[in-house]
């Protein structure tokens, strides 16, 4: 028990150096644009289908669950507010992370893993290139600017599944359904899940680069470094969405 807590605040030391060093290289010349873009396609492009998906899927299944509890209490017409205002809120962006988390943090620290067992990272460093501000602050600024995007599209599409479901169900038309959820909606719902979606980002991309980085040597380590990426980055969302909500719960009463 003693080891794990030690081990614990060892490694929450470890990410935050980690962290510090990523913010000191980020605002450090030369830029690796190049890079940068490439990772932005990787990440983003190659992620819209999943995210995709899962929205819509989530969309449906909110709205099927919810139907029959508002059909008792006679609010059904309140369909469009519940199901517009929770996936903005929370159920975007969570969902959204946890994907990325799994898909995302999983590749990168496999990715880093992988070149640290083979050594290339290695010879970057002879060479006299800078591995560090060319693998992870490119892979961590891609999925900072990434994730936000994907939380919309994810979003719209999770709106346009519930607003199928009740065009079928209850004759609501797709023009009276998004007018009710942006009429709804409100800057205070908005700008809160766009800035955590930013540390949604942030944490998936430094997470997966800590683990790929410090990599153990041997391909069993590549794959114990993805399995980790995933389960701490998961982790460390629900941690920061917990704080988010608190943050913006106090906004609220004031």
């Amino acid at each position: 028990m003693i080891n794990r807590i030690k081990q614990f605040f060892i490694e929450t030391g470890d990410l935050s150096y980690f962290a510090a060093r990523f913010f000191k290289e980020a605002l450090k010349p030369p830029f690796e644009f190049k890079e940068l873009l490439r990772q932005c396609y990787q990440m983003g492009n190659r992620s819209l289908f999943l995210v995709g998906i899962t929205g819509f899927i989530i969309g449906l299944v909110l709205t099927l669950q919810s139907r029959p509890t508002l059909i008792q209490f006679g609010a059904v017409s309140w369909m469009p507010n519940m199901v517009g205002i929770s996936i903005v809120r929370e159920v975007g962006p969570v969902i959204t992370a946890l994907i990325c988390a799994g898909r995302i943090a999983s590749g990168i620290g496999a990715e880093l893993g992988s070149m640290r067992v083979t050594e290339q990272i290695d010879a970057m460093e002879v060479s006299g290139t800078n591995p560090f501000k060319y693998l992870v602050v490119t892979r961590i600024l891609a999925t900072t600017l990434m994730l936000p995007l994907l939380v919309v599209f994810g979003d719209l599409l999770a709106l346009f599944g519930s607003a199928l479901l009740e065009n079928i169900k209850g004759g609501v038309s797709f023009q009276l359904y998004f007018n009710t959820v942006f009429n709804a909606l409100s800057f205070s719902d908005l700008v809160p899940a766009t800035i955590k979606s930013f540390f949604f980002g942030f944490i998936i991309g430094l997470v997966g680069s800590y683990k790929g980085y410090y990599c153990k040597k041997g391909t069993a380590g590549v794959g114990v470094a993805a399995n980790t990426a995933v389960v701490m980055a998961s982790l460390l969302l629900f941690l920061v969405d917990f704080i988010a909500v608190i943050i913006t719960d106090i906004f609220y009463e004031l």
